[in-house]
């Protein structure tokens, strides 16, 4: 299949100010990518960019005072079917993981693993190590948190969210990269697009989507304790410890948020 993505932002800035935004489609898909989801800016200002320390691909630009547009469309391919579970997946102990996976086992800005592991062992000790444990994280993330955009705010962490039980995807996924971490298991922040193919409508309005990786087995696998069933059209944007390394746009001073849409369908 054909998935369109994109996105409109507009600001309205006091003043000249700096942003980074993290919004193109992960390197990960580059062959998959039909239409490359180029950032465009009304009026036009230069555009940097780089590949950040967790290879997500960054855009720097200075937005002019007043309002300012931003926008992308493209289209990537996707085979159209469900994620493939691994149930048998294994859990690797601590000394023989790669170096590169052991930084996802440590806490983080969003993920207090100090805070949370006593509660993470109680809960999941008894569980099968490997895809059973995580899925069992993700089971009593899903159930525990009642998802509720009205009772968003960029500043909850893992912690808060075990507590206040509310929240959005991304809370869903700060809580069960906590739990992963405490149970020793690998676990990174993803953020992308999601639709609806696959599912009964109605259909809510487009969003960015945040999910997580979980190392098993020699390679991450794709666990989403928002929805907890396999999805089609899931694509990567960017990835790393928490929210806090691929917030979607990072302003550096005061700005209002006049629009906000999502792309993400079938073609």
């Amino acid at each position: 299949m054909k998935i369109q993505i994109g996105y409109d932002f507009v600001y309205n800035f006091p003043q000249d100010t700096p942003m980074i935004l993290t919004t193109h489609v992960h390197y990960s898909r580059a062959l998959d990518v039909l239409v490359p989801d180029h950032l465009n800016t009304e009026p036009a200002v230069p555009v940097a960019a780089w590949r950040d320390d967790f290879g997500n691909w960054r855009n720097r630009v200075v937005a002019p005072a007043g309002r300012f547009h931003l926008w992308a469309r493209g289209v990537v391919k996707d085979c159209g079917l469900p994620e493939i579970s691994l149930p048998f997946a294994m859990q690797h102990d601590v000394q023989d993981l790669p170096e590169d996976t052991l930084m996802f086992l440590l806490g983080s800005r969003y993920c207090e693993t100090d805070l949370l592991s006593e509660i993470a062992w109680r809960l999941f000790e008894n569980t099968p190590p490997g895809w059973a444990r995580v899925q069992a994280i993700c089971d009593f993330v899903h159930n525990h948190i009642a998802f509720n955009y009205q009772n968003s705010r960029p500043t909850r962490t893992a912690w808060e969210g075990f507590n206040e039980r509310t929240g959005v995807c991304r809370d869903y996924a700060h809580l069960a990269i906590t739990f992963c971490r405490c149970m020793n298991i690998p676990a990174r922040y993803c953020t992308g697009y999601l639709g609806d193919m696959g599912m009964e409508p109605p259909y809510g309005p487009g969003d960015f989507a945040a999910w997580f990786d979980a190392y098993l087995g020699g390679q991450w696998h794709t666990f989403d304790p928002r929805n907890n069933i396999p999805r089609i059209g899931r694509i990567l944007m960017a990835r790393g410890r928490d929210a806090c390394d691929v917030a979607i746009t990072t302003t550096f001073g005061p700005n209002c948020l006049e629009s906000f849409q999502v792309v993400t369908d079938e073609i």
